[in-house]
This record gives structure tokens, C-alpha cells and sequence, in this order.
């Protein structure tokens, strides 16, 4: 997979959770992609929710695996 089409499926799976935060008042910003690495910006509600890692983890990363399968690590920095 080329790094256009990694950045490609990542940008895929964003799209395919956006609508489940902007539902609770969030939103999702890629920031960048790296060979094994995601960085994004929880942003709106998301950056006070209590909850917003396990929404990285089980949500956002699983989503975005399943686009990717190399990325390894989804990163928030926060908004």
C-alpha cells in the first residue's frame, strides 16, 4: 500500500466515525499519518469527555485498523 492510499483508508475510517462524535457534539481532525502511526485531534465535546480514550481505543483506532491493518498506534493531541 502506498502512503497516499494508507492516508487514503485512514481519512475513510475517519469519515466512517465522524457521525457517531459529531452526534455527541465532537469531531475528529487527522493531524498526520506515519508508517505505523496515526495522530489525530479529538476536538468539541470529545476533548472533556470522560470517556474520550476508551473512544480512541475501541472506536477510532479499531475503526481505523480496519482500514489500515499496519497502523499501530492511534494518537490524540488533544484539543
Amino acid at each position: 500500500m502506498t502512503f497516499e492510499e494508507l492516508t487514503l483508508n485512514v481519512e475513510k475510517a475517519l469519515a466512517e466515525i465522524r457521525p457517531f462524535l459529531q452526534s455527541d457534539g465532537g469531531d475528529i481532525s487527522l493531524i498526520s499519518v506515519e508508517e505505523e502511526s496515526v495522530t489525530v485531534r479529538l476536538e468539541g465535546a470529545c476533548v472533556g469527555c470522560s470517556v474520550n480514550q476508551m473512544t480512541l481505543k475501541s472506536g477510532v483506532e479499531m475503526t481505523i485498523k480496519k482500514y489500515a491493518p499496519q497502523i499501530q498506534n492511534v494518537i490524540n493531541i488533544g484539543g
